[in-house]
């Protein structure tokens, strides 16, 4: 999915968009390959949300979630673990 896919479908900018990942790849959410000209991002579904809760859901949760996957299928959840954007 390019950032301009993903600004759109959130009904941003696409410079919020390139933030938002920036902010997560630089958090260690994500990891940015090169790939040419493009960047790729696999997602680090096991990371848990930086929150005190006392079961703070992982990325992959969430992503489940926000994506409509049913939690804890592993195999879906490392298709959603790859995410790309144009860079």
């Amino acid at each position: 999915m390019r950032l301009r896919d993903i600004a759109a479908g959130l009904g941003i900018t696409e410079r919020s968009a390139h933030g938002i990942v920036t902010d997560l790849a630089e958090a260690g959410y994500l990891i940015k390959h090169k790939d040419g000209r493009r960047n790729r991002y696999e997602i680090q579904a096991h990371l848990p949300l930086p929150e005190r809760a006392s079961r703070a859901p992982s990325i992959g949760e969430v992503v489940a979630l926000l994506t409509g996957m049913p939690p804890g299928n592993r195999d879906a959840a490392r298709t959603a673990d790859r995410a790309t954007g144009s860079g």
